[in-house]
């Protein structure tokens, strides 16, 4: 699998070469691409995109095809666990597929990473059609919380995050201003004060949810991957309207989006209909102050149709600004700084915050760390179908407004 990987890996940076070629040879001649020359293009990049989702799957099956293995070897050559241990993940599948099945009586069902037994259980899952129903090892938490990732550039880039075990508004400190430059004082001369400003930022707990449903055939189907199933629903669901929300919240009755907090590095350029130029991002990758930019969470956050423009850019010395990833699974890069995308940034346009730059870590995600799960046999009783509902706290907002995130904004016609 990994030389597969590899081989397709290469055929996309052969795609980025020939791209080039086309960019490079329109350049010669002064012109802009044209014609069957765009449509190359286009059916160019296409073809990176459609790589780039093919390797993501690629590496999915062959983590999953990883841990069952592992699992199969920790049965099969690995002296037996404690029987306290034993007792503790077998109660506590037991306790989570009978909720989901309605074994229990429960309504509802919490779920944290910090359980007393932890929910690094074992279930039942699908790999192949011909291996049939197989015992892995999955943590039910972790993965919701990895396909909340997946679909949220924000949560992707390294965002702070504090996970509370309760909903409290949290007051953190937030620098409004680093401290002067020291001076030369004479001798005996009073030394002139010299504090960094702080102020204050509330994180709350707001409520996000959504509804799922399930046919009592495929929950009670003991070969069915249910947890990993409805892990991967909720997550995506949460990871949607809470992403979304990170991005661009107001923070009025919401959270405080990276992009609405965010401070103006530098402005478009006339002409080109509030898309960046090279110079553009140059000038807002520098605007953001040394410490920031060698930040191991400082990153470029843009949406899909950005990047398809940003490709095209190049530097003063004739070097593209945008170079593909050359291991697969690792984001490519923007003038050597990481490039994660999220749909919910705004498309190049006048006056639009199309492109943010900086250092992520500086933006504090709050989750409670409970995520509750809710069923209901009565809500679709004439269907036949289990409702889920899923619920998950949490807040966003920026804890350092001197600059250590900043935005590209298209600029005037």
């Amino acid at each position: 699998m990994s030389k597969f990987i590899k081989q397709i890996q290469e055929r996309r940076n052969s795609l980025w070469e020939q791209s080039k070629a086309l960019l490079d040879a329109a350049e010669a001649r002064g012109q802009d691409l044209a014609g069957e020359e765009e449509q190359t293009w286009q059916r160019l990049n296409t073809e990176i995109d459609q790589i780039d989702v093919r390797v993501k799957e690629l590496l999915d099956a062959e983590q999953r095809t990883a841990d069952a293995d592992a699992a199969f070897r920790s049965l099969l050559e690995k002296a037996p666990a404690p029987e306290g241990r034993q007792g503790a993940e077998r109660a506590e599948v037991e306790r989570v597929r009978g909720w989901l099945t309605g074994q229990s009586g429960s309504r509802s069902l919490d779920v944290r990473p910090d359980s007393t037994a932890p929910l690094d259980a074992r279930t039942l899952s699908k790999l192949t059609a011909a291996a049939g129903a197989n015992t892995v090892p999955i943590s039910f938490y972790n993965r919701l919380v990895q396909h909340m990732i997946e679909v949220s550039g924000v949560l992707a880039a390294g965002p702070t995050v504090l996970r509370t075990a309760t909903g409290e508004q949290l007051q953190i400190p937030k620098t409004t201003a680093h401290s002067a430059n020291a001076g030369i004082v004479a001798e005996a001369g009073a030394l002139t004060a010299n504090e960094p400003t702080f102020g204050q930022v509330s994180l709350d707990a707001y409520k996000y949810g959504f509804l799922l449903q399930v046919s009592h055939e495929l929950a009670n189907d003991t070969a069915v991957d249910l947890l990993g199933y409805l892990a991967m629903q909720a997550g995506r669901a949460l990871g949607n309207g809470f992403g979304a929300h990170l991005v661009t919240g107001t923070g009025s009755s919401q959270p405080n989006g990276v992009l609405t907090a965010a401070t103006l590095g530098t402005t478009g350029t006339t002409g080109v209909v509030g898309a960046p130029n090279a110079d553009n991002l140059i000038d807002l990758m520098y605007s953001v102050i040394s410490p920031y930019r060698g930040g191991a969470s400082v990153g470029w956050l843009m949406r899909d149709s950005t990047v398809a423009a940003v490709r095209k850019l190049k530097d003063l010395q004739g070097q593209y600004l945008w170079q593909p990833s050359i291991q697969a699974g690792t984001p490519d890069t923007i003038l050597g700084k990481p490039l994660l995308t999220d749909p919910n940034m705004p498309a190049a346009a006048l006056g639009a915050k199309s492109v943010l730059f900086g250092d992520f870590s500086t933006y504090f995600v709050r989750q409670v760390e409970s995520l509750r799960f809710e069923r209901s046999d009565d809500y679709a009783f004439n269907t036949d179908l289990i409702t889920y509902r899923a619920i998950l706290r949490g807040d966003g907002d920026q804890v350092d407004t001197t600059g250590a995130i900043k935005y590209f904004a298209g600029g005037a016609s």
